[in-house]
């Protein structure tokens, strides 16, 4: 059998090939990472043995550099393992000269094969990095919308301070559609109540209909607002409505996409309270192969939800923070399931009622939370069963 231990990076990866013996029968080279790199390696490759079944790949699942060739040896029906650097680190130090150079990292990574001490990956790492960077980017442009939402909520505050009474909030769809024709009072004053009604109607199917198109007239009509006298406010809640909405069309169109993917690795994470399809998809391809990690306490710290240690000398703090050295989206996500579930499920919400008890705020609760949540989804993708609430 022979390794084939790879250094990954951006433009160029690096190679080492093993035997069984730990002899080094190829010394480290480099290839591009393209298809004419591809085609250098496997020369090199072939010169050994025409049998795929003789070599075995590993890679380092950092960063996104590695998913390319990845998929094109999986393709060509190599095996490959990708596994965690953590445990290659382990290996490095075991080297008196620990320094940090791509032809000993591609080396060890081969001894890491031959020595079959690592944990393969069984997930379809593909399928992870694609929904990772779905779920990365619907967080983006939810963020880019939240930041629009303001902006059009202190312009609207301005010229018409009123309007945030007229419906639950200032972007349902009625209300869009309505900003979108009438962005300011003296618009909204030249319009007839008829048309108003047919505009908010058909956007509510029929929820709303004369009687709140007339509340909007009055309401526009005794504005205390600024008059629009350049139309500049106009404009600029045109402008941010459009955005919205159409930042909003892109949303339902990633989030459809996740859910395709998402089913199809038939993760039990969704039986989780709090944790429905979208929070699911970013908190597994967050975490990958659960196997990487040993335990929960190691998965709250990749999450970066451990607390920091505050200590010198005979002196320990008491009030420690969350570490916030992980995935931030990871965080994010088990955070906001961690909401949820103090709500609806009854383990959560006793163990919320009992830091409550002692005097700790909303926040802090929460933070607890998300270190008992994260104990659950590692029992979870661990076990591959399904999470039963229990008191």
């Amino acid at each position: 059998m022979f390794y084939v231990g790879i250094d990954v990076a951006k433009h160029k990866h690096e190679a080492v090939v093993t035997d069984d013996s730990g002899s080094v029968i190829i010394r480290s080279f480099h290839f591009a990472n393209s298809c004419d790199g591809y085609k250098i390696l496997m020369e090199k490759l072939k010169k050994i043995t025409v049998l795929k079944s003789q070599f075995v790949f590993g890679m380092e699942s950092t960063g996104h550099y590695w998913l390319p060739l990845y998929t094109r040896l999986m393709r060509d029906d190599y095996q490959v393992q990708v596994f965690n650097p953590i445990q290659s680190d382990a290996l490095r130090g075991l080297y008196i000269r620990q320094n940090k150079c791509d032809s000993r990292d591609a080396f060890i990574i081969a001894e890491i094969l031959r020595f079959g001490k690592y944990s393969a990956t069984v997930v379809p790492q593909d399928k992870l990095m694609a929904l990772r960077e779905l779920c990365r980017n619907r967080a983006f442009l939810v963020d880019e919308q939240s930041d629009l939402k303001r902006k059009a909520d202190a312009l609207l505050d301005q010229v018409f301070p009123e309007y945030e009474n007229l419906f639950s909030n200032n972007f349902v769809h009625a209300s869009t559609e309505l900003l979108l024709k009438y962005p300011t009072p003296e618009k909204i004053l030249k319009a007839s109540v008829k048309t108003i009604s047919n505009i908010i109607s058909k956007a509510s199917n029929g929820y709303y209909g004369l009687a709140k198109a007339q509340e909007i007239k009055t309401a526009a009509k005794d504005t205390f607002g600024i008059t629009d006298t350049c139309g500049a406010y106009s404009s600029l809640i045109v402008l941010y409505i459009s955005q919205i909405k159409a930042i909003n069309e892109q949303i339902n169109e990633l989030n459809k996409k996740i859910e395709e993917i998402f089913s199809e690795l038939n993760s039990k994470i969704t039986t989780i309270s709090g944790i429905g399809t979208t929070l699911g998809a970013t908190i597994i391809s967050e975490i990958g192969d659960i196997n990487r990690f040993t335990s929960a306490d190691k998965l709250a710290a990749y999450a970066g939800i451990d607390p920091t240690v505050k200590q010198s000398g005979n002196f320990n703090g008491t009030k420690n923070h969350m570490s916030k050295r992980g995935s931030p989206y990871l965080r994010r996500a088990i955070w906001r399931a961690c909401v949820v579930a103090v709500q609806n499920d009854p383990m959560f919400r006793a163990y919320y009622e009992k830091k409550a008890a002692e005097g700790k705020r909303y926040m802090v609760i929460i933070g607890h939370c998300t270190k008992k949540m994260m104990g659950i989804i590692y029992a979870v993708l661990r076990d591959d069963k399904e999470y039963v609430p229990c008191i």
